[in-house]
Order: structure tokens, then sequence, then C-alpha cells
């Protein structure tokens, strides 16, 4: 018995049970699916793509997607103490205050938001308007410092756009470097950052690889969850509340699986009906991006990381090509005039990063491309069966909605367009499975036949459809969902924001005071 209980040790899982148990009268258990993050590819930074499809991720895919040439594409989620923050790239960016505004959710504007970004952080830089020190996420500047995506920002430059210091401060336009969540360059995920010096309190338990199966209910009120470890059954009560961080994907199926969801759904597949709410799972959102990989014969890429000077150089001084988070470099630009915001943002990574990470390098190659930030199509999750261990059926729907093609073919044109630039020339040698043509109609081909995820999957629970602005489940009592579901739009790489509403939400579970909004310069 627990004052609460927590499903999911991901990015705001682990925030939550720091939090929560800093109060030694609160009884708290998180319940991770997965093992400890025991694992060195865990780690090493530029090793996250060893961990796709192994035991460690959830290792989805979407279902056909009818927009994109009919593909399954393939969606790693994190399955480890630290999630998806065990495995990400580490990009540590948290987007425009006009989309946390346009949310229009109360207590979640930006200024509103900007104090537990804050209170979040341990920037190496120091602490300014925008940056903390003295928090628990240890944010760093880039430690690679590789060739190709430094050609990268300067080829940029060239072709006209703005440099860019810190995209986190008064605003995104322009191109440089992104900070990363890393501590002496190596990974600083949630668990590493909250969970891990929380661990030896009394009043915290952690179980992990531990699967649950369902919220248990009791007259409308969330008393606890169902679970199992291989083959032994678990009820785990709480007292006070279950509160869901199982991520986009989980979390949406464990309501359904729960029978909180659309009646119909839950009815054909036997499932007792607690709550008809058909948005769970609905408004399903992510980013696209369409890499282009330009091979070269400068033997500078992530192929050389395991050469042993960089192995001593990562154990001895915590730098070099293994302290890479793979997108080093990137920016923020619009795809046409008159827009106020960047629609558009780009990663480049030292790497031949093919098939959603799956592809294995074969020659030395820097990748690059564009995210269209503000996607219109949206997808769904629905469970396919009663059974906790089937994988849900996911569908992004990814450019169902034209004005997101519009945007990517527009991402591959300006992608070419710093390609073409002096800065990347002794880089940029050959294009790997290049577009047949720069015309619409080959662009276009091109991004149904190659764009991937961008993993940023957000808004399936999202707050004023299935939560309120207080993270409750609208409709049920002791129930709250605290991840990236309840974004109601996805406009950055989702981790440091997932972090701050985390830290916001301890703050509402526990009924302490709010930290009070903080107001600051906005770029014109």
């Amino acid at each position: 018995m627990y004052d609460y209980v927590i499903v999911g040790a991901g990015s705001a899982g682990c925030v939550l049970a720091a939090r929560l148990s800093e109060d030694p009268d609160v009884k708290v258990c998180l319940i991770e699916a997965g093992p400890v993050d025991s694992s060195q590819n865990i780690h090493i930074p530029a090793a996250c793509a060893q961990l796709f499809r192994t035991n460690l991720d959830w290792d989805y895919d979407t279902h056909v997607e009818p927009y994109a040439d009919n593909r399954r594409i393939y969606l790693p989620r994190g399955r480890m103490l630290g999630g998806t923050s065990g495995m990400n790239g580490m990009v540590y960016i948290r987007g425009a205050r006009e989309r946390y505004d346009a949310w229009n959710q109360p207590g979640w504007s930006y200024d509103e938001l900007l104090p537990y970004f804050k209170r979040s952080e341990d920037n190496e830089r120091g602490a300014d308007e925008y940056h903390g020190v003295g928090g628990p996420l240890s944010v760093s500047d880039n430690r690679s410092n590789n060739p190709m995506t430094t050609a990268f920002v300067e080829a940029a430059l060239e072709a006209g756009y703005p440099a860019n210091h810190d995209f986190n401060a008064a605003k995104e336009e322009g191109f440089g470097f992104y900070q990363v969540t890393q501590r002496d360059g190596r990974r600083c995920s949630s668990a590493v950052a909250y969970l891990h010096p929380s661990m030896a309190r009394p009043n915290l338990t952690v179980e992990t690889d531990m699967l649950v199966h369902r919220v248990l209910f009791e007259n409308g009120r969330a008393v606890g969850v169902a679970a199992s470890r291989l083959s032994e059954q678990f009820e785990i009560r709480a007292t006070r509340e279950v509160i869901l961080s199982a991520g986009a994907y989980n979390t949406p199926q464990l309501l359904q699986l729960s029978g909180v969801g659309p009646a119909e759904l839950l009815r054909a597949l036997d499932i007792p009906v607690v709550l008809d709410q058909p948005m769970v799972g609905q408004n399903l959102i992510d980013h696209t991006h369409d890499f282009l990989i330009y091979t070269t014969s400068q033997p500078v890429s992530l192929l050389a990381a395991g050469q042993p000077e960089y192995v001593r150089q990562f154990m001895e001084e915590g730098r070099g090509p293994l302290t890479s988070n793979i997108p080093e470099s990137g920016g923020f630009v619009a795809s046409q005039a008159g827009l106020e915001l960047p629609d558009l943002q780009f990663h480049a990574a030292p790497v031949m990063f093919a098939d959603g990470g799956l592809g294995v390098p074969t020659a030395h190659a820097i990748s690059f491309g564009a995210d269209v930030i503000d996607p219109l199509s949206r997808g769904h999750i629905m469970i396919a069966s009663a059974d906790p261990t089937t994988k849900p059926r996911i569908l992004h729907n990814f450019f169902a909605e034209e004005s997101d093609m519009d945007a990517a073919v527009a991402g591959l044109r300006l992608t070419m367009e710093i390609a073409n630039q002096k800065a990347l020339k002794p880089y940029a040698e050959a294009l790997h499975n290049p577009p047949e043509s720069d015309s619409d109609k080959d662009l276009r081909a091109h991004a149904r036949r190659y764009s991937e995820t961008a993993y940023h999957a957000a808004g399936s629970c999202a707050m004023g459809m299935v939560v309120d602005p207080e993270l409750k489940v609208m409709g049920l009592e002791g129930l709250r969902v605290v991840d990236a579901s309840v974004m109601p739009t996805v406009f950055a790489n989702p981790n440091g924001p997932t972090i701050a509403i985390a830290e916001k939400a301890s703050d509402m579970i526990l009924g302490l005071p709010l930290l009070p909004p903080q107001t600051v310069a906005v770029a014109h």
C-alpha cells in the first residue's frame, strides 16, 4: 500500500518519483516494465542506436501509413529506468513561447512553465533569465565537435541564415549546435538525473521488470494497479493517486486496457467500460523528418568512433566522437515568407543515419534534414486485444494533411541548398538515395518513401481532451497522467518539456505553492 503509484520510469516518472518522495511522510512506488539502466550502451551517447530492437526497446512500429507509401515505420521507445531519455538523441530544446501560449490551458503558458524548466536544469553555461543551475538535469555543450556538423552550421550561415547560440533563449530562428542532456560527456537520462540520487530513500520503492496490466477502479476512483513479473501476479494499491507516466503510446494503451477509452472498442474486446472516453489515444502527433545522406571520402564520421584513441579520450576526458548525441547541430527556419515562427527544424548527424537508425552505416557520411514542426496530421493508438502483452495498433497518419507534405518538400529544398554551400563541399561528395529530381513531384515521392519519425510522439491524452489542466483524467477520481501524451501539440524535442511538465505536476500533486510565472524578453 502506497500513497502514490507511478506507472513508467521514463522522462516524467523519474521526476515524479524523486520529487514526491522528497516528503518523508509520502510513500511512493515507481513501476517500470523494463530492467535497470545498467547497459553501457545507455550511458555512451554515440551508442544509442545499439539499443534499438533490444530488450531495452518497446520496439513498436506504425500500422501501414497510407500517405507514406504504405510503409510500417519503426518507433523506438525506451524500456528501462529512464525510459526513452535513456536512448534518445539528448537534444535539449524547449520550443517557442508562442506555441505554449497557444495551448490555451490555464497554468501552462510559457511564462508559467519557464520557472520549472529552470528548476530542473543545471546548465554548464551558468544561470540567466532563461537558464538555471543546480537542478538535477545536466545540460551541456557538445563535446564531440565533429568537423562535418561544424561545416553544416557554417554552410547554413553561408546560405544566408542567421546564427543562434542558444535555441532556448529569446528566439529559435537560426543555426548552431544543440545543447545536450549530458554530464561529463555521458548521457544524463531522467534516471541518472532524478531517480538514482533518490533510490536510497526508505519511502521510495522502485519495481523493475514489472508489467502493469490495468488500473484498478472502485466506484469511479483509481485505487491501484494490477501487474505481473514473470508468472507472478501483483496488486499494488494507492491511497491517494495512480499516476500514469508510461508515454504517448503506452499510457493510452493502459487506459484502454483499464476500461477508459472508446466504449465501442472496449466492448468489442470484452473489456468492461469504466468511462466512455473516445479521445483516449486520439490526437497522436509526431514530427516527420527526411534525412538526406551525403557520403564523403573523409574518414571523420562516427564509423571511426570505436578506434582506441577515441575510446581512451571518452574514458579519460569525457570528450570525442563517443560523446556524440548523433544530431549534434541544426537550426530553425521558416519554409516560406510571412510565417511568424519557424516551421522547420534541422538536425545534422555525422553518420550515415538510414532506415530510422536501423540501417548499418556502410560509408563515412553526414545526414541532415528538416522536421516539420507544426504538423496538422493526427493519428491514433488503439489496443488490438485485452491481453496487455499485445502491442497496440499505432497509426500516425503522416502526411495525411497536404500542408505537412508542402513543408516537408520545402525542407528538402533547403537541405539541398545548404548542401551546395562551400563549407560542406569536402563532405557532401555524393548523395545516397537521392530524389529523382528537384521537381515537386519527385521531392514528394522522396518524402513519402524515406521520411521517418523524429521520435517525438505526444498528444494522445491531451489537456482539454482527456485530462484537465491539473492533468487529472476527466470523469474519474484518483487518476492523473503526466507524460508527453498530455501535450495538446508538440513543437520541440519533447524530453526537456516533459521533464518540466513533471516538475510542475509534482507541485500540483503535493499541493505545494506553484512557482510564480517569469516574464522574459521577447525577440522581434
